[in-house]
């Protein structure tokens, strides 16, 4: 098990915990001092109370939460937002209303969820030409509508 460094910035913050054993992410709650309402198509920068030291090598993806998108069009227009491993600052999550209703956000809310993944550093290569593969350069649909005949 990974071990990740967390500073609760604010005694009132909740910190990230799985909701299940084999949960993939995290819940982030909201740290507020009061609630904030997100008009239809506007967004919140929403603060959640910590900081995090992940180790090298490694970053923190903030996700969007199912439910609040299925009942309530609340994701986050940067999904998967990243937190890198040298960031120090509150995690914060910036929150979307694509509703028609305004949509506020309480103190506790769960309002996304957070995935510590590994990364690898890359260094380009630079070639003349790459190789040949059956798909080339189609993409954007390139296989058709989505639809499968059988």
């Amino acid at each position: 098990m990974l071990k990740v460094k967390i500073v609760r910035l604010d005694k009132q913050a909740i910190l990230p915990v799985y909701a299940t054993a084999h949960a993939a992410g995290m819940d982030i709650s909201a740290c507020l001092q009061a609630p904030v309402t997100l008009e239809p198509f506007s967004t919140a920068l929403i603060p959640s109370g910590f900081a995090l030291e992940l180790p090298e090598g490694y970053e923190a993806q903030l996700r969007p939460r199912s439910g609040l998108a299925l009942r309530s069009l609340i994701s986050l227009p940067n999904s998967p937002a990243t937190i890198d491993a040298d960031y120090r600052g509150e995690v914060k999550v910036i929150l979307v209303n694509y509703g028609k209703e305004p949509f506020t956000v309480s103190h506790g809310d769960r309002i996304a969820q957070m995935v510590v993944a590994r990364v690898e550093k890359v260094h380009f290569e630079e070639v003349g030409e790459l190789a040949s593969t059956a798909r080339g350069e189609g993409g954007f649909g390139h296989t058709g509508t989505g639809r499968r005949e059988e």
